[in-house]
């Protein structure tokens, strides 16, 4: 995924601005062999589209018809010109609303979670990551350009109040902030500082949400991008490492804002179910040119490996590049999204908890982040 983002920065800078006068892309319908989702009515696919092409948009996948339906927000929202925008970059849902975070259109698309009808688009400048706690939506911002600049700025929080859809405050973290975890009244982001390479940021900047200021920063390990909670409250962090020397590693914080363990273990992505982490990675080594697959469930009980290949199949050696990840909660599906060529549309895979695949479908252009959507929305 970083590999992806970063290294197509130089090439797409002309062009990475709002949304723009594309022609629409045509949504589309496709039966698959779907079965029954458990609480999960469906759930939302992102796709972020490549840098630059304004091709952000939108699928739903209907568990009770086993209908997936590709590219809807333009049908939804005849009004909405232009589409998503350039580079959809998370995908949330809160209180019966669909956050989109679209990162090169620097705006949080808000949807009602039902129909992905438009509600309004909050302004955020090169926005990242979304999450929510007690009425308000924290979004991570770089805060400048989309640029790689050794002289980048410190990024910052963007916190929304989610009745009135207005930013209300924002809080100076790290440099480039990534993904985020609430932790009691706290909230926890990680700090990359891509755009610096080879001066990464190491640390995760805590912040007071009573007070929305940062009161510490723990260090963790270079260039972290990815967060999860556990049912322990332990954060799962994930370091890419520098592409050379430093491998990358996944990182437990613990209760005390200590770090707790470090697995040698890349984490490009992951996925919570239970106490399971799913990851897949993609690690790039440029000493080696050469980039390594792998997919691992980790036990964050015992905050070990407990497998190295959770697509038991064979399928692994069809997707060429692993992009997203997401385990149905109830069903305990699992769900890879394949890249392919970064240009062209992907694919979504459907496994059964053994690693089986179930159904495959055709996707948008870089098919990234899924949410589930509950039958009680």
């Amino acid at each position: 995924m970083i590999k992806q983002t970063f290294f197509t920065f130089a090439a797409a800078l002309s062009l990475a601005a709002c949304r723009t006068d594309e022609p629409p892309l045509l949504p589309t319908t496709t039966a698959v062999a779907g079965s029954g989702g458990g609480a999960v009515q469906g759930f939302y696919l992102l796709n972020e589209g490549n840098m630059g092409s304004n091709k952000a948009s939108l699928d739903y996948f209907d568990y009770a018809t086993g209908v997936y339906s590709k590219n809807i927000f333009p049908s939804r929202n005849p009004h909405v010109a232009n589409e998503l925008g350039d580079v959809g970059n998370d995908i949330r849902i809160y209180g019966g609303k669909l956050y989109a975070v679209v990162n090169c259109s620097h705006l949080v698309e808000v949807m009602d979670v039902r129909t992905a009808v438009h509600i309004a688009a909050v302004s955020v400048p090169n926005c990242r990551y979304a999450a929510f706690h007690e009425g308000y939506a924290y979004v991570s911002s770089y805060a400048g350009p989309v640029q790689i600049d050794p002289n980048a700025r410190l990024g910052y929080v963007a916190k929304i109040d989610t009745a009135t859809l207005r930013v209300v405050d924002t809080c100076v973290v790290g440099y480039q902030p990534e993904e985020m975890a609430v932790r009691g009244n706290t909230l926890y982001v990680a700090n990359s500082g891509g755009y610096r390479a080879p001066a990464y940021d190491r640390t995760v900047s805590v912040i007071d949400l009573a007070t929305f200021a940062e009161i510490k920063k723990i260090d963790v390990g270079v260039n972290l991008h990815r967060m999860k909670k556990d049912s322990d409250g332990n954060l799962w962090v994930s370091s890419r490492g520098d592409y050379y020397g430093v491998p990358s590693s996944l990182y437990v914080i613990d209760a005390a804002d200590r770090v707790a363990k470090r697995l040698p273990l890349a984490a490009s992505n992951m996925a919570l179910a239970g106490d399971s982490l799913y990851i897949y990675s993609t690690e790039w080594d440029y000493a080696a040119n050469e980039q390594t697959v792998t997919y691992a469930i980790v036990n964050t009980k015992t905050q070990s490996i407990a497998s190295h290949h959770f697509i038991t199949d064979g399928t692994a050696q069809r997707i060429a590049v692993p992009y997203g990840i997401a385990v149905n909660p109830d069903t305990r599906e699992i769900f890879i999204t394949d890249a392919k060529d970064y240009v062209t549309p992907g694919t979504l895979y459907c496994f059964s908890p053994a690693g089986a695949l179930r159904w495959e479908v055709v996707a948008g252009d870089i098919p990234a982040h899924i949410v589930f959507h509950h039958k009680n929305f």
